[in-house]
């Protein structure tokens, strides 16, 4: 009789485990940081940050128009994912310097590094504006003593990775390259990656307007980005 009712009791809280969904394996949380290419209007955070895709039709830049066109949301509801942090901001570089030899390091990916929550995966995608922007790529390595110049590309990039790695343990870490940077650009990602153990993921012939992925590039990344997965 004691069995019994111990097999019922036992039943009865497999139940609940199953109606009530405790117990399920959490989702894979991803987090975002990331330039123009990630932001949506009202989905960025924080909501401070610039975008470049709004919901309000702009024929004449792009044919995005909903939220669930760009990349990263295909990405995450077509893996079963779920959205941690997006810090994305449009015009942003990773180094310092910007464009008209602008200091960004008030939105530089060097300073947005720590505002990614707690994910399980971050996707960094950037370097773009630091390719378009003419920003020096400055050197791998520095005189002893030397003060790392965070406003060229080299260092804020081989810090920023570093931190991440720090900051970040146990976390899962992919550099999205974009397709047609500056040759230096991209053989510095790979490089410094390299030296940290980050995982990079070159794109290839994605589709673009006003050197923005439209709605099928978007698609694009989203298939070539999700192969790693």
């Amino acid at each position: 009789m004691n069995m019994n009712r111990f097999l019922v009791s036992v039943f009865l809280c497999m139940s609940a485990l199953i109606v009530f969904g405790i117990g399920k394996c959490p989702r894979v949380g991803v987090s975002i940081l990331g330039d123009s290419y990630s932001t949506f209007e009202g989905y960025v955070s924080p909501d401070t940050n610039f975008v470049w895709y709004f919901s309000a039709p702009r024929p004449d830049l792009t044919d995005v128009t909903d939220v669930r066109q760009i990349w990263w949301h295909k990405l995450i509801r077509d893996k079963g994912m779920r959205l941690v942090v997006n810090n994305s901001f449009s015009g942003s570089t990773i180094c310092n310097r910007g464009y008209n030899g602008e200091d960004y390091s008030d939105r530089s990916f060097l300073t947005r590094v720590k505002e990614l929550g707690s994910p399980d995966i971050i996707l960094v995608f950037g370097a773009t504006n630091d390719s378009w922007s003419g920003a020096r790529v400055g050197n791998y390595e520095r005189a002893e003593g030397e003060t790392p110049d965070y406003y060229t590309f080299r260092p804020a990039l081989d810090r920023m990775l570093s931190v991440m790695k720090d900051y970040y343990p146990g976390t899962d870490i992919y550099f999205i390259i974009n397709d047609g940077l500056r040759p230096e650009v991209t053989e510095s990602i790979l490089t410094l990656c390299g030296k940290h153990c980050v995982e990079t993921i070159e794109l290839k012939d994605i589709d673009k307007k006003a050197g923005h992925p439209t709605v099928k590039g978007m698609s694009q990344i989203a298939e070539q980005v999700g192969k790693y997965f």
